[in-house]
């Protein structure tokens, strides 16, 4: 169902019983963040905040169930969505040579079409309130983590329109409080808004920009699909919800935003001006991703409906909100990737932690020789999928969310010398393991069933734990070890590198076949797959971490932050909570869930933190 806006989300959160509201005050410099923290990783309510130390209430962890992912997309099930997207996907690309078969894809366009946003010529609720003189300090803005540069605006919905085209555009970037009517503006250089930015900078005009607060939750998420440029997300927004959406001009540019927002912030960028240093921020990589100069926003007026309530997100080690909203994306948009790029997929899986962009695994519907490397290429190349470092092509009877299962495929069906691709092209901006910013290596592995044809060494299980250890007696005792299967031959090592180099490692006789070693930092716990998997994909850069020896592949995932590394970037922190904090947060939690204390996820993982700031200072 729609909602005009997050009251009505908010009330029949509350009649499910899926929301904790909280009357006490808590501060949203660091407070929040830390308890929202908790309450994602333990699987909790949503978090409505009625004292915020400013005029509006604050909401937080609305996307992070299926539950609730499912009803802000509007929906009853994501699957029924994604479903009738195929359906109209493939009536659409039928030929349609002749006047009946045209006809025939009418029902189609014409259901697009009742999706297409319209304009109203009176106000909206959003603009219930006009303040011409704004000061972002009436906004409860969430400083999240220890080493933030300061508060930022997390689920802002930046509007955008390209001088030229009139195209525009609905994107997630951060935003960075700087003083009362600045902010920074977080658009990496292959996004939308980046683009219409340097098209006006071409012009030399300042940019109008837009900025929406809640409204229908289903804006929010339309907001981080991975929507083809120039098409409207908010068509996206209006198939979900089964009801268009309608839009107003805002008062002091001629932007349109949706007329239930919440809050909206208006403003321009002006391309003549110098950017801003932004950040650093704690980022939904598990890392910090460091300052760096971005534009700044002013902002001309704020308007709000006198019912507004605003929104929050926290980025973070994984799994935060983001990764519902994720899987959210893999069933809706497998239809299109299926019907105009990769027929022969069946199914594809972003594990989260792969942070969205690190690994994506994909199963096809093989019917001939070499099937699989052709997907992988054609996706190394296919929008946003481009960012991707680790691709992996599996087919037949296996279930991609069965992590046990692709690595027993990987193992069977993979051979190193012909059917591994290394490669290197763009990577997301925010990727702290490659040597360049924003390129890097990236790895497709064609673990498909193989015809005849595909002729070489495939891998087997048959192989003896006890002989697969004897490898390491040499270095037994400066290293820690541990197969997470018995029956597949994955070790993982823990290494501190005042005691062993990676190097030593890859000195050691390997006289056996098949073996994954992946080596990763002596702090971080090997009894974790969640975070070892996560380290494995965060920290490696495939074009030079990745060493063969054999038929064993042997991996450096360990941080670059030593000395002995010689890597020339600077190597981000991992974000955790500091202990004051957690100190407060517990006896909030005392009050507000009878006593009882969810333990805060950064305690465990104190011992990964390099101290300091955001980013390492080498010795």
């Amino acid at each position: 169902m729609p909602y005009n806006g997050l009251k009505q989300f908010k009330d029949e959160l509350q009649e499910k019983d899926d929301l904790l509201v909280i009357n006490q005050f808590v501060d949203p410099v660091l407070e929040i963040a830390e308890l929202a923290d908790r309450f994602v990783k333990s699987g909790g309510k949503a978090l409505f905040f009625t004292d915020t130390g400013t005029p509006f209430p604050l909401m937080i962890n609305m996307f992070a169930s299926d539950a609730r992912m499912t009803m802000a997309a509007g929906r009853d099930s994501i699957e029924e969505a994604g479903e009738e997207i195929e359906k109209i996907f493939k009536k659409l690309s039928l030929p349609a040579d002749g006047l009946f078969d045209k006809m025939r894809m009418l029902p189609g366009l014409l259901k697009i079409a009742s999706y297409l946003p319209s304009r109203i010529k009176r106000r909206g609720r959003c603009q219930e309130n006009i303040i011409t003189d704004p000061d972002l300090s009436i906004l409860p803005a969430l400083k999240c983590w220890p080493h933030d540069g300061g508060r930022f605006i997390t689920l802002p919905v930046v509007h955008t329109r390209h001088p030229e085209t009139g195209d525009v555009n609905a994107g997630m970037y951060r935003m960075q409080i700087m003083d009362k009517k600045t902010t920074g503006m977080h658009w990496h250089r292959h996004k939308t808004g980046a683009n219409h930015f340097e098209a006006w900078k071409k012009k030399g005009e300042k940019m109008p920009v837009s900025v929406v607060l809640g409204g229908d939750p289903v804006y929010t998420y339309a907001a981080t699909a991975p929507m083809p440029e120039g098409l409207d997300e908010y068509i996206l927004a209006g198939f979900l919800r089964k009801k268009k959406v309608k839009l107003v001009k805002c008062v002091t540019n001629d932007l349109f935003v949706p007329e239930d927002a919440d809050i909206v912030i208006e403003g321009y960028v002006d391309p003549s001006e110098d950017p801003v240093l932004e950040g650093p921020f704690g980022d939904h990589t598990g890392y910090y991703s460091l300052a760096d100069w971005y534009p700044a926003f002013h902002i001309t007026c704020l308007t709000h409906r006198q019912d507004a309530i605003y929104p929050a997100t926290i980025a973070g080690l994984p799994p935060m909100e983001d990764a519902w909203m994720e899987k959210a994306t893999e069933k809706l948009f497998l239809a299109p990737i299926k019907l105009t790029l990769q027929p022969e997929i069946v199914d594809l899986h972003m594990p989260v932690e792969g942070v969205a962009h690190n690994l994506v695994i994909v199963k096809i519907r093989k019917t001939y020789p070499g099937q699989g490397m052709k997907v992988i290429n054609s996706l190394f190349g296919a929008g946003q999928m481009m960012f991707s470092k680790f691709i992996v092509v599996v087919s037949g009877n296996v279930d991609l969310r069965d992590y046990v299962a692709v690595i027993r495929q990987v193992i069977r069906n993979t051979d190193i010398n012909n059917d591994v691709l290394i490669s290197r092209g763009p990577l997301d901006v925010l990727d702290h393991s490659s040597d360049n910013f924003s390129f890097g290596g990236k790895m497709g592995i064609d673990a498909s069933l193989k015809f005849t044809e595909e002729s070489g060494l495939r891998g087997n299980e048959d192989f003896r734990a006890e002989t697969l250890m004897s490898v390491f007696k040499p270095v037994r005792n400066k290293i820690r070890l541990r197969m997470p299967s018995a029956d597949l031959p994955v070790v993982f090592a823990g290494i501190s590198k005042e005691d062993i180099s990676f190097n030593e490692l890859l000195e050691l006789n390997y006289n056996i076949n098949g073996l994954i070693l992946i080596a990763v930092d002596s702090t971080v716990d090997l009894e974790d797959d969640h975070i070892l998997i996560w380290q494995l994909l965060s920290n490696t850069d495939p074009l030079r971490d990745l060493n063969q020896i054999g038929a064993n592949i042997i991996i450096n995932a360990t941080s670059r932050a030593h000395q002995s590394d010689n890597f020339s970037r600077l190597w981000p922190n991992i974000v955790l909570s500091d202990d004051e904090t957690m100190a407060r947060v517990d006896e909030i939690m005392k009050m507000i869930n009878h006593g009882e204390i969810i333990p805060s996820p950064s305690a465990r993982l104190k011992k990964m933190d390099f101290g300091g700031g955001a980013f390492v200072n080498k010795p």
